[in-house]
């Protein structure tokens, strides 16, 4: 049986994999990115104990030669907090050597 603890963590797993795997590839340019971020946030939100979800797509980064990309890791940092039976747990998604890694920042 897992503690509220290590069940909160799991859930914060579930929500960064639901959000990688629904929005990459999502064509993006600087112009729709703002409309992006929210849409990623209120989404991701909407999942069972999800508090709290921030979305930075950094613009000036997108390779937009042909007028779009597609979002990748590398065009964002994300950090969300889930709360489960009081035990809250703040997780982020940060570019480490070029990977979109996905880390606990704190269990509480």
């Amino acid at each position: 049986m897992a503690t509220d603890a290590q069940q909160a963590c799991f859930e914060a797993g579930i929500k960064f994999g639901a959000l990688y795997h629904q929005f990459a590839g999502t064509p993006v340019s600087p112009a729709s990115a703002p409309s992006l971020e929210t849409a990623i946030e209120e989404s991701i939100e909407n999942q069972p104990f999800c508090e709290a979800v921030t979305v930075d797509i950094h613009t000036e980064r997108l390779d937009t030669d042909h007028g779009y990309t597609e979002l990748t890791g590398e065009y964002m940092d994300v950090e969300l907090v889930v709360d489960y039976e009081d035990r809250e747990v703040v997780a982020a998604m940060t570019m480490q050597d070029g990977y979109p890694l996905m880390e606990l920042a704190s269990v509480e």
